[in-house]
């Protein structure tokens, strides 16, 4: 077999009609498809060696004249983040290139071979025509987002606005009548979102695709998600706004919820936390406290005085004027209490065998209640152990000698 015959049976292997090409001209071709393979190969290395050089060139800089990126007191972005983010963004733009290298050197190598030129003109017309849809698609949408942009300015000035007359009030700078200056930061919170959900529903006809199907398919089915899954935190949230309206209470408040007693360190739209005496944190959702009865100790020991009391029992022999002097007098000497209104004392029951009083006593802070009441007993205790005076409830029993007598 000669060299013609093996061409022509490559030829045929190949599927090319020998009839369009003979040996000089697929040697030809052969070598340009070759040629162009190493020239591509070289490209991507040349590519990759400038985008090394690129690298180390960009680190000097980095390293000599990139500072940190603090927003208030916390580092955003560290010079090695800012690093990492330049060294992803070069790799992109790397592979980019490449990706654009291929891209001309691809539909070059099918048009080599007549056999395959036109594929060459199709491939290219795969790529040109998303490309050039894409481009008149941004083109025709720019108008939509000059509106969008428009809309987002309005919004965004009438918040910042609100946001200025929110502070003026809650600093007390400004006062309105009627309208207390811890209700200003929830209020200012509640307009600004009605306010974005305003600008959503404004700027919505106005996205791309917004009328498809599968856009509203999208929509309905996380509206549906949300209203199925969330109408616990919807209900906290509700009773969370009308907590704040209602003011029961304000932050460092000593209150009583059921049997929990504690100051409330922090009201959220959702949930209400209080530290209790024993420096526990509980979590409590905002529906829970709408549906309990919630008692403030330190609104009435700021305005009329908080009464502190409990029970004193002492037997029937001892003359209850002695004993509410005895009860006032310990009153009196226990730190905190204060001496307007004046302590007093109620005869709360007539037992069989002891009478039950009750010591009331007056202070205006209400985080020293418990040590306040432990100081008042201790005290009572002093005043009726001075005096003589036993503090128990007495009983009497009756014993029968076996004669029945």
């Amino acid at each position: 077999m000669n060299i013609n015959q093996l061409w022509d049976s490559i030829i045929q292997a190949l599927g090319i009609e020998p009839t369009h090409t003979d040996t000089y001209e697929f040697v030809k071709h052969i070598l340009w498809f070759a040629g162009i393979i190493l020239l591509q190969a070289l490209f991507i290395w040349l590519t990759k060696f400038g985008f090394r050089k690129l690298k180390l060139k960009v680190k000097t800089v980095i390293n000599r004249y990139l500072q940190p990126v603090f927003i208030r007191q916390y580092e955003f972005l560290s010079i090695d983040k800012q690093e990492k983010v330049v060294f992803f963004i070069l790799k992109i733009l790397q592979w980019v290139v490449i990706i654009f290298q291929l891209l001309i050197s691809i539909p070059i190598l099918f048009s080599i071979f007549p056999q395959t030129e036109n594929m060459a003109m199709q491939i290219i017309s795969y790529i040109l025509t998303p490309l050039k849809n894409i481009f008149w698609v941004i083109i025709g949408y720019i108008p939509n987002v000059f509106i969008i942009v428009v809309i987002w300015y309005i919004i965004h000035y009438v918040i910042r606005g609100l946001a200025y007359i929110s502070n003026e009030i809650e600093n007390e700078r400004l006062k309105i009548r009627g309208f207390y200056p811890d209700w200003a930061q929830p209020t200012y919170s509640i307009i600004r979102f009605l306010l974005y959900a305003f600008m959503l529903v404004l700027i919505w006809p106005y996205l791309p695709q917004s009328d498809s199907g599968v856009f509203q398919g999208i929509s309905i089915f996380i509206g549906v998600l949300v209203s199925f899954g969330s109408s616990s935190a919807i209900g906290n949230l509700i009773a969370g706004i009308i907590i704040t309206y209602m003011r029961p209470f304000q932050i460092g408040d000593r209150i009583r919820l059921n049997d929990i007693i504690g100051n409330v360190l922090e009201k959220t739209p959702v949930v209400t936390r209080i530290r209790t005496l024993k420096n526990e944190i509980i979590t409590i959702p905002n529906a829970t406290i709408m549906n309990t009865q919630t008692i403030n100790l330190s609104e009435a020991a700021r305005t009329t005085g908080l009464i502190i009391h409990f029970p004193v029992t002492v037997g029937y022999n001892v003359p209850w004027r002695q004993v509410h002097q005895l009860l006032i007098e310990a009153a009196q000497k226990t730190p905190d209490v204060v001496s307007h209104p004046e302590p007093f004392v109620l005869e709360t029951a007539f037992n069989d065998f002891h009478v039950s009083y009750e010591i009331n006593a007056s202070i205006n802070d209400a985080d020293k209640l418990s040590a306040v009441t432990s100081d008042l007993r201790q005290n009572i205790q002093d005043q009726f152990q001075n005096a003589g005076i036993s503090i128990l409830s007495p009983h009497f029993y009756s014993v029968k000698s076996p004669n029945g007598e």
